[in-house]
């Protein structure tokens, strides 16, 4: 599921990188997209997982739980806890609710598998449709 102004402007984004640097990153996001259903803002759940969300996450093998926000490429710092949509668990992490899981492929091989636990701020839930 992925909300109407956040349809537009990730594909605006993909449409800005058709010759960059992050063209296979812009595809995968892309076929994400093309499965979801869209919705007003005013129509998504608040317990789904939306651009610049921040969820709570838990690890289904180890337990150890996690918080990211899903934010566009420029505003990306793993540090902080911001990953990116064009990152694959970004990707994978637009649309989900509450109870739903992914797997995370890791840099260096294998994978981790999240569960989405918690849906602490979600822009539309909270009214800030400009973000």
């Amino acid at each position: 599921m992925v909300t109407e102004p956040d349809l537009l402007r990730l594909s605006r984004l993909i449409a800005g990188q058709a010759n960059g640097r992050n063209v296979r990153e812009c595809d995968e996001l892309e076929t994400e997209l093309s499965r979801a259903d869209v919705v007003a803002p005013t129509e998504i759940p608040p317990d789904v997982v939306t651009m610049n969300s921040r969820a709570r996450f838990v690890d289904e093998d180890t337990g150890e739980e996690m918080e990211l926000t899903l934010v566009y490429p420029r505003d990306a710092d793993l540090s902080r806890g911001r990953v990116s949509v064009l990152a694959p668990v970004g990707a994978a992490l637009l649309g989900l609710s509450v109870g739903q899981s992914i797997e995370w492929p890791l840099p260096r091989g294998g994978t981790r598998r999240l569960r989405v636990s918690a849906v602490v701020y979600q822009p539309e839930a909270a009214g800030d449709y400009h973000l």
